[in-house]
């Protein structure tokens, strides 16, 4: 795991999210739907990258996979 402080990882997050935002924001159009799966996807890449348990790794790259099928 990065050498992060609890403090650091929440302005990542926060920053992340807040591109997510920004970036479907720019049209007249925005579109929740794209802009929510892209931010479900960010979090289950954290929970992945989160070094969890094998069981729990097959249980969240299934769950990304019905997010990209939404």
């Amino acid at each position: 795991m990065e050498d992060m402080t609890a403090k650091e990882k929440a302005k990542e997050l926060v920053d992340i999210f807040d591109n997510v935002v920004h970036s479907n924001a720019g049209s007249n159009n925005f579109d929740f739907e794209s802009a929510s799966k892209e931010c479900a996807l960010i979090c289950v890449d954290e929970m992945l990258n989160s070094h969890i348990d094998s069981v729990y790794e097959a249980y969240y790259l299934e769950v990304k996979q019905e997010i990209n099928k939404l």
